[in-house]
This record gives structure tokens, C-alpha cells and sequence, in this order.
């Protein structure tokens, strides 16, 4: 779907308390449901049990992490004591604890990111699954195509979910680390020196607020940066899937100005970025050095005066270090925090709104569906999605198994929505739909889906755990004409691109072919043989007629009408009328003569007892008026727009192109020819 970027729409990353709220609300949305479960069957018991023993084994080990190196710089001022006396066996003594010491370290680091690491796989799998879940549930998929403010869900999924499990991991382990660390060797500097310890919380205090300012700036970079890159994937994708129209243009130019045009704002941010991090890696390492070279200045002269030990004056460096490279991790941190936020609230964005499309709407009417072995239309009035515009009004007919129902009209007139309808894809209006079940039921669109896999997943799809033989198989591409396909490929389990070497209308046959291995009770044909030649439409149309399924077709070909029994008409004004084909084709032909000839009377065309009928109900609109069943039979009409028509005071011009209009005296109620129409005559 396209993407749809506002410039002019709020940071998500505005520090304001509503956003602040916001955020946490989204984080809170993400988290609960995978840590915190609270609806019977989000998560099983023992899995949560299990998450959260990996989760106390981590923040134990962090803290034995934490508690070994701090004791080591205890070790170290020990060593460092030894040394300057000279004492060779307790020197041997200390360097094996340290050394011991060291490995525990490097062992519980190790140990700690991988069970970190592992946390977040597990957390990863879980919300991947539970947001496609989401979006292949209850076609939130297709719906979700019509809200315009949530731009490149496949991106959202596939690119978008790991790094919140990964950053959220990182982030937590390595703030409870570092803040221990910066307590632990604070406590110890304090022991040592309080004046040193008073001056680094003051400097960390104003660090901390340097580093806030510059995690902010960069928080508003990477939410840009998302977008951008999403705009960037997007025009690229965009020109594979549509390589052969592009080349037919030559329009290759103009998709190079698109993408560079993408590109460049893409560049843009980045160089944005890299400023931005450049001043921050200049705080960050004038931060960490001016506390490491700190102690030296206050206790170098208390060493040299003899009022303390060297011991005492190395340690006190260790933990300034350790306290000023935890300082500077954490603000490292805290500024790649920022994509995070951004990940997060692009997916509950993301996720908000597949529950909201996969809900119905409240205080709307809805076209009820009932399930059953036939296929009719009860009163029904469907109408656009967003209940905008109506397309077809009252709608009423059923279709008799064994039967071709051919629906036609004007382009753009809902032909198609009719289809949508009966999948249950649109279900905006009134009225009933009586249909099968959608198992029973097979779609063959325009331009057939074609799915990534096997020659033999695609002749069986959608059930492709269905068991039919090679033999089977070939004597199906032999009936649609596909016999030659094998010959291109090594055999049915070869998986290519299709879409790439199948032309459209070799595509078409090969949805036939579903047609033919599944045989469906029920068919539903959208133009699905418009790239096809008539003898290729006429082979399958005829094999369609001889699985005796029940079949509706949507198209303009006048081929259709050979294979079908009855035609629906649809109408600019959302009216329709349902006519045997041959009834149909007599009235396009009355129309096409009495238009391109008038010296033609219509006496002599077949079928000539209606149009008596109806040249006596001219008749009468002259003397007594018609009524509004009268006049549907004048018209293509329904009783409803005949009625609506004269409440809005408008003209109705019959089949013959006479001018009739509705007369509102109490006395009269009836509809009559306007002068118009009496002049014509």
C-alpha cells in the first residue's frame, strides 16, 4: 500500500506528559500481554513460569557480575599494597584470586548476554506470532489496505518487532548493570573519599541532563529515520513489483527521480544523525575522562603527604573509571533509546489499528449473512465501506444451482463490490445475503493470486495438503491448455517465480485449472478470462458448465453471454434489473435499433408482447398516470428509487427515453408524461 508520511504531524517522541503517557501506555500494551498475561489463552502458564525463572537467573547474574568486579577492585588495591612492599607470597596469593576473579567475570558476562539474548528470542517469537495472528486474523490484512495513516505493514512485521525485543533487553540489563555498578563503586569511593564522591554526584546530575537534551534530538532523528527508510523500501519494492509496466513506459528516469528524490531525504537524516552522534560521543568521552583524571587531583597529594596508601589512591581510580564508563554506557544508551520508542509506537500504532478494522462498527447497519446451500440477495442495499456512497439498492434475486449468473454494467459501477460482498469482504447496508460456506466457495480474480511455492502447491491451492496424482495433474494442464508448462519447468515440485514467467493470461488458465482439481459447488469469476483469447474463454467456460458448479461472472465480453442464463444489470444510479440473457440481448438490440435507426418500429421485434405491455402503459400516463409499481416496469428501477425519486420531486426517463414526473396533488399521486416527453412524442 502506498505510504502516507505528514511532516506536519506531532513527534511521537515530544517530551510532553500526554506523549510521556502515551508511550509508557504503548509499552505497557506490548509487555503485559507476553510478561503479564491476563486473558485466558495469550500465553501458557508454564511458558510465563519458564520466561520468568530466565528472567531471575539474569538479574541474579548481573548482579554476582556486578559483585565480582566490585570485589576485585578491592583485590586490585590489595595487589597494588603487596607490590609496593615487596611481598612476593602473598603477591603470588592475591594474583590467583584476581586472576579467578577475572574469569568469573568474563564467565558471567558471557553468561548473562546469552541468557539475555535468549529472553529476547523467545519474547521475539512470541509477539512476531501474536501480531500476525492479528493481522491474518478475521482479513485484517485487507481491511487494514483502507486506513491510510498506517503506512508499510509488512515492514512493521518483518523489520520492525526484533528490535524491540532485543532493545528492550539490552536496555534493562545493561541499566540495572550499570546502575548497580555506578552504586556499588560510588558506596566504595565514598568509603575512600567523601568529598569525591559528593563532586560525582553533582557532575552526573549535570551529565545527566546534557545527555537527556542530546538523547532527545536523536529520539526525533531515528522516528524520522524509520519513516524515511520505510518511504525508501517502499519505491523500490514498488518498481519490482511493477517491472514489465515500467519497462513498457520506458519510464525508467522518472523511477530513478522517485527513488533519489526518497534517497536524498533519507541522506539528509542520516547526515542529521550523524552530527548529533558525533556530539554526543564528544560528551561521552570528555564526560569519562574528566572523572578519571579527577581523583588524581584530590588524592595524589593526600598519598604524597603519607596520609594514605597507593592501594587506596588506585582504587579510588577504578571506581572513577568504572563509575564514569557505566555513566557514559548508560547515556550511550539512553540515546539509542530513541529508536526504541520508535519501534514501539509504530507497532502499537500498528496494532491498534488491526483491532479496530477487525471490529465492527458500532450504530451501523451491516448486511446480515446466513449461511446455507444456495446463493441469493434478500432486499439488499450494500453500500461503500465507509458508507459513502450506495451501490446497488434493494438488490433481490437467487441463483439456482447449476446455474451462470452474469453480472454487467458501466465501469466503476460496483460490479466487483458485489463479489467483495459475497466473500464477506464488504458488508456495509441492509438487507440479507444468503450464501454457502466461503470453504465451499472459489474466487478466480482478474489477476490470479499466485502464491510462492511448488507448480503443484499452486494447481492445489488454497487446500495444498490435498492428495492428487502427477497423472491428474497433467490431464488438468492438458484441459487449460497448459500442457507445454512442464516442459519449461523440471516437474511439479519445482518452485519458481511464477508471476515472472507465467504471462497473465497463462495465469488465468492456471486458476481454471484450481477450478478444475477442486471442483467448488459454488464459483465466483472477476474478469477471469479477460487476457484470454475467445476459443481459450469458450474451452474453459465449457468445462466450468460441465462440473456443474453453481457460477457468477463479472465482465464486458458479449462471448459471457453464451455461457451464462441470466444477466444483472447494473445502474449509474445504484438501480438494476435482472433479465434472462436472451430477454437481455433483445432489449440492447430494441435500444441499439430504435437509437441508430427510428424508421424501425419495434412491433416487429421478437419478443413483441412486452412491448404492447408497455406501449399500453404509455398510454395510460397520458390519461390516468402510473403508479410506482406501474412505472418500475417502464424503467429499470426498483419500487424503492421509484419512490425515493418522487419524494425529491425528481424526473424519471423510461426505457423509450419519455419524460415522466411525479404529480403531488392529493387528488392525482400519480406519475405522469412531463411536457417534455409530450413534445418528443
Amino acid at each position: 500500500m502506498p505510504t502516507k508520511i505528514s511532516r506536519d504531524r506531532p513527534l511521537k517522541n515530544d517530551p510532553s506528559p500526554s506523549n510521556f503517557n502515551k508511550f509508557w501506555d504503548s509499552v505497557r500494551a506490548i509487555v503485559q500481554p507476553y510478561w503479564y498475561p491476563t486473558e485466558s489463552g495469550e500465553r501458557v502458564f508454564s511458558d510465563v513460569i519458564r520466561i520468568w525463572g530466565m528472567l531471575i537467573l539474569l538479574i541474579v547474574l548481573i548482579i554476582a557480575l556486578v559483585g565480582v568486579t566490585a570485589f576485585n577492585s578491592f583485590v586490585t588495591r590489595y595487589i597494588t599494597d603487596v607490590i609496593e612492599e615487596k611481598d612476593y607470597p602473598n603477591f603470588i596469593k592475591t594474583i590467583v584470586v584476581f586472576g579467578a576473579a577475572l574469569v568469573c567475570i568474563t564467565l558471567l558476562n558471557g553468561f548473562s548476554k546469552l541468557v539475555r539474548k535468549k529472553i529476547a528470542l523467545d519474547w521475539y517469537k512470541w509477539l512476531n506470532n501474536h501480531t500476525l495472528s492479528k493481522y491474518l486474523s478475521n482479513r485484517a490484512y485487507y481491511r487494514i489496505n483502507f486506513r491510510s495513516d498506517v503506512d508499510n505493514p509488512d515492514q512493521r512485521i518483518s523489520q520492525e518487532i526484533e528490535p524491540i525485543t532485543s532493545n528492550a533487553l539490552s536496555f534493562s540489563a545493561i541499566f540495572l548493570e550499570k546502575v548497580l555498578e555506578m552504586t556499588t563503586f560510588l558506596v566504595i569511593l565514598w568509603s575512600i573519599s567523601q568529598f569525591i564522591a559528593i563532586v560525582l554526584i553533582i557532575y552526573t546530575i549535570v551529565g545527566n541532563l546534557i545527555a537527556i537534551y542530546l538523547g532527545q534530538q536523536l529520539s526525533k532523528i531515528n522516528q524520522e529515520e524509520l519513516e524515511l527508510k520505510a518511504e525508501y523500501n517502499y519505491c523500490l519494492t514498488h518498481v519490482r513489483n511493477h517491472a514489465e509496466s515500467i519497462a513498457f513506459f520506458q519510464g525508467e528516469n522518472q523511477e530513478s527521480n522517485i527513488i533519489q528524490r526518497r534517497f536524498s531525504n533519507l541522506l539528509r537524516n542520516v547526515e542529521r544523525k550523524i552530527n548529533w552522534e558525533n556530539n554526543q560521543e564528544l560528551f561521552d568521552g570528555a564526560y569519562k575522562s574528566a572523572i578519571q583524571i579527577f581523583p588524581y587531583l584530590v588524592l595524589a597529594p593526600i598519598y604524597m603527604s603519607g596520609q594514605a596508601d597507593f592501594g587506596e589512591v588506585v582504587q579510588a581510580s577504578i571506581a572513577c573509571n568504572q563509575f564514569a564508563s557505566a555513566m557514559a554506557t548508560l547515556i550511550r544508551e539512553f540515546g539509542n533509546s530513541g529508536r526504541f520508542s520508535s519501534y514501539v509506537e509504530r507497532l502499537s500504532e500498528f496494532s491498534e489499528a488491526l483491532e479496530a478494522v477487525s471490529k465492527q462498527p458500532e450504530n451501523v447497519s451491516i448486511i446480515k449473512t446466513i449461511e446455507e446451500n444456495h446463493l441469493a440477495f434478500e432486499n439488499v442495499t450494500l453500500q461503500t465501506p465507509n458508507y459513502e456512497q450506495v451501490i446497488v439498492e434493494d438488490l433481490s434475486l437467487s441463483v439456482q444451482p447449476g446455474e451462470g449468473l452474469l453480472i454487467v454494467g458501466p465501469s466503476g459501477r460496483g460490479k466487483s463490490s458485489l463479489l467483495r460482498a459475497i466473500a464477506g469482504l464488504w458488508n456495509a447496508g441492509t438487507g440479507r445475503l444468503v450464501r454457502p460456506p466461503l470453504e465451499e466457495v472459489l474466487f478466480l480474480p482478474q489477476r490470479p493470486y499466485i502464491i510462492l511455492g511448488t507448480l503443484r502447491q499452486q494447481l492445489l491451492y488454497p487446500k495444498t495438503n490435498r492428495q492428487v496424482t502427477d497423472a491428474e495433474l497433467k490431464e488438468v494442464l492438458q484441459q487449460v491448455n497448459l500442457q507445454n508448462l512442464l516442459s519449461r519447468v523440471e516437474g511439479f515440485d519445482t518452485e519458481v517465480p511464477w508471476e515472472n514467467i507465467l504471462s497473465l493470461g497463462e495465469q488465468q488458465r492456471l486458476a481454471f485449472a484450481r477450478l478444475l482439481v477442486t471442483h467448488p459447488r459454488f464459483t465466483i469469476l472477476d474478469e477471469a478470462t479477460s487476457a484470454l483469447d475467445l476459443k481459450n474463454e469458450g474451452t474453459l467456460y465449457q468445462q466450468l458448465q460441465e462440473t456443474k458448479t453453481t457460477f457468477i461472472s463479472v465482465g464486458h465480453r458479449e462471448s459471457l453471454f453464451n455461457y451464462h442464463q441470466w444477466v444483472l444489470e447494473l445502474s449509474q444510479d445504484s438501480s438494476w434489473q435482472l433479465l434472462t440473457v436472451q430477454d437481455y440481448q433483445n432489449q440492447k438490440t430494441i435500444t441499439y435499433n430504435s437509437t441508430e435507426n427510428t424508421g424501425i418500429t419495434l412491433d416487429i421485434l421478437p419478443n413483441n408482447e412486452p412491448q404492447k405491455q408497455l406501449e399500453i402503459l404509455t398510454q395510460k400516463a397520458i390519461s390516468e398516470g402510473l403508479s410506482h409499481k406501474e412505472m418500475t416496469e417502464l424503467t429499470y428501477y426498483s419500487i424503492k428509487t421509484i419512490r425515493s425519486k418522487a419524494s425529491k420531486g425528481e424526473s424519471i426517463t423510461n426505457k423509450d427515453g419519455l419524460t415522466y414526473r411525479y404529480d403531488k396533488d392529493p387528488k392525482v399521486l400519480k406519475w405522469v408524461r412531463g411536457t417534455a416527453g409530450i413534445r418528443a412524442k
